[in-house]
Order: C-alpha cells, then structure tokens, then sequence
C-alpha cells in the first residue's frame, strides 16, 4: 500500500508547521505556502477519488501494527470523497481571504491549515479514539478561527462555541472509556465483531456509551434540540471561516453514518439506536432551519439556517441507513455543501455594496453590480430551494424516493417540500429588498460602490459552478455515490480489509 492515504492529513500538518516558523514573514509568503498546500491537497484528493473508485478498501497501517492495536487510515469511495469535498471548499476559503481578511489576525494560514487536517484525518481515520484526537485538533482551529478579526460579537459567539464543544468532548471522552472498558477495542472495524459476542450482562452499558457517543456527534451536526448555537456562530465569523464552517455540521453526519453503519447495525441490541427519534428529530431540525429563515432579518442567517436544514435532510437518510438513502445524502451533501458556501460568498458581495446596511434585509441604495450579482443569486436561490434544472431539484428527488418506504415518509416528504416552498420564498422576498426595491432617493443611478475583490470573485465562481456541474453530470456522480453506499452498507467487507480472516484476538478486559 502507498503512502496516499496520510498524504490528505501530513501535507497541511506540514504546512502549517511551516506557516508557525515563518510567522514573521510577509502575508504574501504566509499565502503561497497556503497555496501550495492547498494545491497539493486537490491533486492528492482527486488521486485518492481514483484510487478508490475500484472498489478495494485501502488500509494505512502507521507503524505497520496490524489491527487492532495499531492505528489505521482507511480509504473508500465515501472517505475519498469528503476530502474531495473539502479540498474544493479549502481552495475556496483561501481564496476569499486572501481579498484582505487574512491580515485581520495572526496566524491565519496556520490555522486554516490545522482544520484542514483535522477535518481530513476525521474523515481517514478508522478507529474512535483517533476520531476524539482528530475532532479536537479541528475544534482548536476552529476556536482560533472564530475569533479571528476580533471584536465583541466574535467573542461571545467564540465563548459559547468553545463551552458547547468542551462539554461535547467530555462527553466523548466517557463515552470512550466505557466502550473501551467492556469491549476492549476502539477499532471501528474490531468493533463490528466484539459487538455481536457480547453478553446479555454488558449489554446495557455499551448501548448507552453507544448512545452518549451518538449524541456528541448529532450536537456536532445541529440536530434539534441541540442546533441552537449555528446560526449565532457562522454568522459572527468572517467570510472565510463561514464558508469553511459550512463541513464542520458533515463532520458530525459523517462520523454518525461511520458509527451506524460499521458498528450498531451488526448488533441486535444496537441495531435499533437511531430509531424512532432520529427521523422526527430530523424532521424537526429541518422545521426549525425553515421557521429560522422566514424570521431571520440578515441574508447571513438565512444561510445559516439552510445550512441548518441540509443537516436535517442529511440525518433523514441516515437514520434510514438503507443504500439508496445513503447514495442520495452523499449526493446531495456534495450540492448543499458547495451551495450554501456560494451563498455566503453571495452574502458577503451583497454587504460589501450597501454600505452601513450591510447584508441586513432592508431596501436601501441600489447596488451598482446589481445585474451581475441578481443572475448569480438567481442560480443559487433555484439551486438551493430544490427547483429544477440544477442539482438541488435532483438531490431532494433522490431524497425523497429513497425515504418512501420508511414509517416517517409522510413527515418526511411534507418537511422536504414545505422547506423548498419556504426558501424559495424568503429567497425571493431577499432578492426583492436587495435588488429589486431600492430606495426613491437612489433614482437617480446606482451608489457608489466598492469593486468586488478577485479572491472572492474566483471562489464565488468556483462554488457557483458547482450547481450547473453537479446537474450536468450527475449520471456518474449518482452512480459513484451509490456504489459509495452499497460499500458503506456491506461491513463485512470493511472487516475484512482491516482485521484480516483471523478474527480470535486475545483482549484484555478492565474491571
């Protein structure tokens, strides 16, 4: 096996140990290194989407341990394509920083580097306790990112962010003690055989380690009741880190699939740990994400609640787990990701050219790139709300068919179609306050306005196409991710290529 596997986690370690011993030099070395690193995370992400894509699951032994004492990096379809995703958003990032935000603080590319590899080794790792380490190392940079910029509004949204997570990873933490405790292992795959012998007599204290554990990562992923903080957060942040922020709740879904699909279906006793309340929970976050729309007085929160409410739908087709459910979340997660991201870019263009109103809601003085920018948010609106041509109308689709046989279908279906209704609606109410109704005062022409900077024109771009690109071809992208579920779906094989034929492991067993 190559080293490609760790290449998506050492390359933006390595470079943001670089970007700490040159902290001193200039910005425009800061963002060359940034890059760089950057550049060769695309290109080892679009050899890892190759690599995967025959099937094989590829096993990264460090240290050449074999499992599952050692620590392994596994590599899917489904893993290749996170780091896929976040390599995009990541370009995408940089670029609208370096517009000048990235001079607002120290340590900037440092920490953007840091999350990039958390974010990566969260999505490679194959083991639980590496998951805590890797959630931890992108929660740190995600502290330090928050607050970059400074400023009041910053700081508290940082201080209640920072108490939520700290509670989170405690709760981590005991809930991987208890596993280790009474099963012996943290290995994902080893764990998927451990859970099938165990006695009658553990059995409760591992479903509710089990049950901890799947509430830290649903309070990763904004599930109701525990979504509360997202709005608050991504829209006290700057541009950059609120486009990055948007695969921060895919974290959380993504960890839950993992955890689901490799270790509590193969148990009796666990098999049943999603259901009823995830599907109503689900249901219910996608409710709270449209009501939070229709209130929201700034275009920046109605991003983030549509945000909110792609992680309802998301949880929607894991909690039903089957394989065209999980085809249609990662095709769907692929869109709203690079969706909601082009919308706060839009966000951001929009505060830029109305002065002291910034991205508020309120009819003010006309906006000079008011043409341009209105063909742009039309694309995103129709892509976002579930409309077709593009690939929002496509996704939900897929969604939607794959959730018809479930109990919850009815529930599902209305949630999923009044949510479109309703974004279209407050979408399009936005872009009549924005474009369509300016003030009487600005009959005479357009204000004056600053000119939209090249970074974050070409990450808006980038992000833009991602919605034509992903309708166009959307045949081989839909068939990719459902051979992506149908192998998240058969643990067997992941066993297999992690723990081998020989599955009698002497284990040592805490009192």
């Amino acid at each position: 096996m190559s080293h490609l596997p760790i290449l998506p986690i050492l390359v933006p370690f390595i470079a943001a140990a670089v970007l700490l011993l040159t902290h001193r030099r200039s910005t425009a070395t800061k963002r060359a290194i940034s890059l760089t690193s950057i550049v060769a995370l695309l290109i080892v992400a679009a050899m890892l989407l190759i690599t995967a894509n025959d099937g094989t699951i590829h096993v990264y032994r460090l240290g050449n341990w074999p499992a599952p004492f050692g620590i392994v990096l596994m590599l899917d379809r489904l893993s290749a394509l996170m780091v896929a995703v976040t390599a995009i958003l990541g370009l995408a990032v940089l670029s609208s920083a370096m517009s000048g935000t990235d001079r607002q603080g120290r340590h900037f590319h440092a920490f953007l580097q840091l999350e990039l590899a958390g974010l990566n080794g969260a999505f490679l790792t194959g083991d639980l306790f590496n998951l805590f380490v890797f959630f931890e190392i992108l929660l740190l940079a995600s502290y330090a990112l928050l607050v970059h910029g400074g400023g009041l509004a910053r700081t508290r949204a940082g201080l209640g962010y920072v108490i939520l997570n700290l509670a989170g990873s405690a709760l981590f933490l005991v809930s991987l003690g208890l596993v280790y405790g009474t099963l012996g292992t943290l290995n994902m795959a080893d764990l998927s055989l451990v859970l099938t012998k165990l006695s009658a007599a553990d059995q409760p204290l591992v479903r509710t380690a089990l049950a901890l554990m799947v509430a830290v990562f649903v309070l990763k992923a904004a599930l109701l009741p525990l979504g509360f903080w997202l709005p608050g957060v991504y829209t006290s942040a700057t541009l950059p880190v609120s486009v990055l922020f948007v695969i921060m709740t895919k974290v959380g879904i993504y960890a839950l699939l993992r955890l689901s699909t490799i270790g509590l279906a193969t148990a009796p006793f666990t098999a049943g740990l999603l259901q009823p309340w995830l599907p109503w929970l689900a249901v219910g976050t996608i409710a709270l994400g449209s009501l939070g729309a229709l209130a929201a007085r700034r275009f920046a929160i109605v991003v983030a609640n549509l945000v909110m409410i792609s992680s309802g739908t998301l949880l929607l087709a894991v909690a039903d787990g089957s394989p065209p459910a999980l085809a249609a979340a990662l095709y769907y997660m692929t869109h709203s990701t690079l969706v909601t991201a082009a919308l706060f870019l839009m966000g951001d263009l929009i505060a830029r050219q109305r002065g002291a109103l910034a991205d508020r809601l309120e009819t003010g003085p006309r906006i000079a790139t008011f043409m341009g920018l209105g063909a742009v948010y039309l694309v995103l609106a129709v892509a976002v709300s579930g409309a077709p041509p593009l690939s929002g109308f496509l996704a939900k689709l897929m969604v939607m068919q794959s959730l018809a046989h479930t109990p919850t279908a009815v529930a599902a279906w209305a949630a999923l179609l009044i949510s479109g209704l309703v974004v279209a609606l407050v979408l399009a109410r936005a872009a009549s306050v924005i474009f369509w109704e300016p003030e009487k005062s600005d009959a005479a022409g357009p204000a004056p306005s600053p000119s939209i900077p090249m970074g974050i024109r070409t990450a808006l771009v980038l992000m833009l196409a991602g919605a034509p690109l992903l309708a166009v071809v959307a045949s081989p992208i839909a068939s990719y991710a459902r051979a992506a579920a149908e192998q998240l779906t058969a643990p067997a094989r992941y066993v297999e290529a992690v723990i081998g034929p020989a599955t009698r492991i002497e284990r040592e067993r805490r009192p």
